[in-house]
């Protein structure tokens, strides 16, 4: 449904977009991540056809962005982390405009936006200005403006933008609700554990390069290596407990934190099955706290794989 290859946006000496190379296929949720100027906006602008790139090639729904634009904006809903709205419409004229825009008309035309408004919740503030709906009402009706048509791709840059707690949560389960019915989804954001939590798929893009594009769980792997635990068994014994834990065939290392009163444990390779430590501990003679596997998230991998450099 999208692919990318080697596409390429430069000004002067800078690269906003170098070499991006990327395929998403019918129903993926792809999670775009990056710091600010990595080159997210430039990547979905080139594919909503707003903005040439300098080289390379780019295709949605088999449409070149060269010679496919009309079809490629028939075929996507296209959401910028900013877009303006005329303040003095109800949101029903609002998205009556838009509907008229996409050549929907008559009687058609009321459905639609009758059901756009339904399915992101809206539907009791159909009579109401725009200008008097909060942040998190503005971006929904900013997406059900973009499903007017029905589009297969939606580019979505920074929907939760400004959103308090229970208007992200709204936002994240309208994705999730969109991914059901088979879309195609690029959407960028940093509230990582929320993409992490909707998305198969993720790229991490730093000064225009592509440094990581994958599952969720191929991320977290290549940043966790071999798997580590923790475990407690009372400051007093920590010591003696991590010395005998290093004596374990399975166990590549050990660090006793004394201060957390905690020792971390991480296995070889080829062993994933962390069990036999509480287990041999016990029998060994210590009274066991806690034991648990260290966890690592979506923001983890993020500040692994990155170096924090913008354009």
């Amino acid at each position: 449904m999208i692919e990318t290859n080697d596409l390429t946006k430069k000004y002067g000496d800078l690269y906003a977009l170098d070499r991006l190379t990327i395929k998403l296929g019918e129903g993926d949720c792809y999670g775009f991540i990056g710091p600010n100027g990595a080159g997210k906006t430039t990547t979905m602008r080139i594919l909503a056809t707003l903005l040439n790139p300098s080289w390379g090639e780019a295709s949605v729904c088999g449409h070149s962005i060269y010679t496919g634009s009309k079809e490629i904006r028939r075929a996507i809903g296209y959401m910028p982390d900013y877009f303006g709205v005329y303040d003095d419409m109800k949101v029903t004229e609002y998205l009556e405009f838009f509907a008229a825009a996409y050549r929907i008309r008559g009687v058609e035309r009321r459905k639609k936006v009758d059901q756009v408004l339904e399915y992101v919740d809206l539907g009791y503030k159909r009579d109401a200005l725009v200008t008097s709906l909060s942040r998190g009402m503005t971006q929904r009706l900013g997406l059900a403006r973009v499903l007017l048509h029905d589009p297969q791709v939606l580019l979505l840059d920074e929907p939760a933008s400004g959103l308090d707690p229970r208007a992200r949560i709204e936002m994240r389960e309208l994705i999730k609700r969109l991914r059901r019915e088979n879309k195609t989804i690029m959407v960028s954001s940093h509230i990582l554990p929320e993409l992490a939590d909707i998305c198969n798929k993720i790229g991490i893009i730093e000064r225009g390069k592509l440094i990581f594009n994958g599952t969720v769980d191929d991320a977290i792997r290549q940043v966790r290596g071999n798997f580590a635990f923790t475990v407690s068994v009372g400051a007093e014994r920590n010591g003696e407990a991590a010395a005998r834990i290093r004596a374990y065939a399975e166990v590549e290392s050990v660090n006793d934190d004394a201060k957390a009163g905690a020792i971390d444990v991480r296995l070889k390779d080829g062993h994933e099955d962390g069990s036999f430590l509480p287990d041999r501990l016990i029998r060994d003679g210590f009274k066991l706290r806690s034991f648990r596997e260290k966890e690592v998230n979506l923001e983890n991998v993020f500040m692994e794989i990155t170096k924090g450099i913008t354009n």
